[in-house]
């Protein structure tokens, strides 16, 4: 799927480091815009349609992960990667608990930075196509693949459209187990190690929203195997 012409706000308050993504992602064919500070990048997110934000997370004025969560609660689907120094596995977790959908720590390659920022694009793209419309069930979780929609016991539960896609993996082929490396080349559109745990955050967070009014879980890790669809919970977390 072509992914250029996107429109990409970075939020980056080196203007060195601007600098130099700006002419590599323009390079690209991406149309880039840029904020110096948080504030600036907030407001542009919510009042434009990007097709992606990247965000540094140490910002004057308002961070990162702030913008993140601000823009989620504004219910925008826009795809959020963070570009940051921050990269130890707790400010990953936090990053991407925050709504965020991807992590990238500085310092980068910027093979590896298109690659996140064109990944992303197709899956975004993908989540907004027009497709026949499918309805998956499973217990009491009932998602709508035309409408975007997903309820369990009667009420809609928002996702992001990674915490969707992760899902309806799971809805796909429930009662068998999915490893976290087919989960990340279904969900995340990457068939390589992307040195994060990404797929087990993912899936935290995706059960918290899907438990949150006291449901029984329903996605079961399998210990040193992956992750499992099912309501019995032998053998497994």
């Amino acid at each position: 799927m072509d992914t250029k012409n996107a429109k990409i706000l970075l939020v980056e308050d080196d203007a060195k480091v601007c600098a130099f993504i700006n002419k590599g992602l323009t390079e690209e064919g991406f149309e880039v815009s840029i904020a110096l500070n948080g504030k600036e990048g907030y407001q542009m997110a919510i009042s434009n349609n990007f097709d992606l934000l990247i965000l540094d997370i140490m910002l004057p004025e308002m961070n990162g992960m702030e913008i993140c969560k601000a823009v989620r609660e504004e219910n925008k689907q826009v795809p959020i990667l963070f570009l940051t120094a921050l990269g130890s596995s707790e400010n990953i977790a936090m990053g991407l608990n925050s709504g965020a959908d991807d992590y990238l720590a500085k310092p980068f390659k910027f093979i590896e930075l298109i690659a996140r920022v064109k990944s992303l694009l197709r899956r975004s793209r993908n989540f907004n196509s027009n497709i026949p419309d499918n309805s998956y069930r499973f217990a009491d979780i009932k998602l709508n693949d035309s409408a975007k929609t997903v309820s369990r016991n009667g009420k809609k539960i928002a996702l992001t459209s990674t915490e969707y896609k992760l899902l309806l993996a799971f809805l796909k082929a429930p009662g068998r187990v999915i490893s976290r490396t087919e989960l990340l080349e279904n969900v995340w559109g990457v068939n390589y190690d992307i040195g994060t745990n990404v797929v087990d955050v993912y899936v935290n967070y995706l059960r918290k929203k899907l438990e949150k009014e006291n449901n029984e879980r329903l996605i079961h890790t399998v210990i040193g195997m992956g992750y499992v669809l099912k309501e019995d919970d032998e053998d497994t977390e």
